[in-house]
């Protein structure tokens, strides 16, 4: 099948499939019918908004929307609205909507979070949030995390079961290259995994000049489909995990 045809058919399929991922912040009422089973949640990169098709963390999104589990939730937000998405993993996981969590309702809760650039450094500081009242988070995976100034990427809190980090390199911009736990007995390191964009360049769409030009490793990082095939593995091994199987860790590139 031609490249050309391919894209225009995936486009079109994350076309029809945004409106239930691109709500607003007053969409989130009529978004769980049915009772929330596992939270998943996205953050974009630098200033790139929540319903960027051409993004890598709202692409997967949308495309394991197709295959998780009934009652699972997936959202993509903006690195900047960090306290949203957590306000609104709090509001998932009260059940009773009374406004306090019970230590049940803590227990039960199913996190996935996943972020690319200050995203992915957001989803340590959301983490470290849900640590501090005591709610438990599946899965973290970073990839190519840059931090902000004041913020911290590189610890993963005792809260986290299994965490992932993915990064490159090269140029101005580049990712962390190591994380850790700060307790090994609680968090497990599944990797942290190297791509090299001189070695193995990615195609990527719709980018801009000053990407383009000045970090083009790390603009490759979040549209590069082998790394993100390697991200939305592991999701799914949580979403849909086999009874005595443990998920095992991805192989990317070297």
């Amino acid at each position: 099948m031609p490249r050309l045809v391919r894209v225009r058919m995936l486009t079109t399929a994350l076309l029809l499939l945004a409106p239930s991922l691109m709500a607003g912040e007053s969409g989130l009422a009529n978004q769980h019918a049915v009772p929330v089973s596992y939270i998943v949640i996205g953050f974009a990169g630098g200033f790139v908004r929540h319903d960027n098709l051409h993004h890598g963390p709202v692409q997967l999104a949308l495309r394991i929307q197709q295959d998780v589990p009934k009652g699972t939730y997936i959202r993509v937000f903006e690195n900047r609205h960090r306290k949203a998405a957590y306000k609104t993993i709090l509001s998932l996981l009260d059940r009773n909507h009374d406004g306090i969590l019970t230590a049940q309702e803590k227990a039960q809760a199913h996190i996935i979070l996943f972020g690319h650039s200050w995203g992915a450094s957001a989803v340590v500081l959301l983490a470290r949030e849900l640590d501090r009242v005591g709610i438990p988070v599946l899965l973290t995976v970073q990839v190519d995390s840059v931090a902000k100034l004041w913020q911290h990427d590189g610890v993963i809190p005792d809260n986290v079961e299994d965490a992932a980090n993915f990064y490159q390199p090269h140029g101005l911009i580049h990712g962390r290259s190591v994380i850790r736990a700060d307790d090994d007995s609680k968090t497990r390191i599944l990797g942290n995994y190297r791509f090299d964009y001189r070695q193995t360049p990615a195609r990527c769409g719709q980018t801009a000049w000053f990407d383009r030009t000045f970090i083009p490793s790390h603009m490759q990082s979040q549209c590069d489909p082998h790394l993100w095939a390697e991200v939305e593995s592991l999701v799914l091994q949580r979403l849909t995990p086999e009874p005595g199987v443990i998920a095992s860790n991805p192989r990317p590139q070297q």
